[in-house]
């Protein structure tokens, strides 16, 4: 059983960035795909980003429009991690993130669709307030 642990959260200030990590144990990292997900109160879970597995060449990214030049997404498969920078944050970046995994057959694959994702971590607050 994969279990995810997200760490990073906190709040900020508008303007600020921010990195949140997600360590993995329990089946090999290298076999998953990942993403991070977001939930605002009172509405649904988002896509922000996904990565691809790696397999020893550069991971293929997936960023959300609504971060779209401010956020990266990248893994460290010596560590089993992934982690995700947000900059210049914005109040409606406010939400709970999910570390999300989905085994992987192929390395040229980003999932986008919260479906297609088996695992999940148990979520880190983030607040952006002035």
């Amino acid at each position: 059983q994969l279990q995810l642990v997200e760490h990073g959260g906190g709040e900020v200030h508008p303007g600020a960035s921010l990195r949140l990590s997600c360590a993995a144990s329990g089946l090999p990292f290298s076999e998953l795909a990942m993403g991070w997900f977001r939930q605002a109160q009172g509405q649904q879970r988002e896509f922000v980003a996904a990565i691809s597995r790696s397999g020893g060449r550069t991971a293929l990214t997936s960023i959300a429009e609504t971060v779209q030049e401010r956020a990266s997404i990248f893994r460290d498969d010596a560590k089993n991690a992934v982690f995700l920078d947000i900059d210049d944050l914005k109040l409606e970046d406010t939400a709970i993130y999910y570390c999300a995994a989905a085994e992987s057959a192929y390395y040229d694959e980003t999932y986008r669709v919260r479906d297609r994702y088996r695992y999940w971590g148990q979520g880190t607050q983030v607040t952006v307030s002035s």
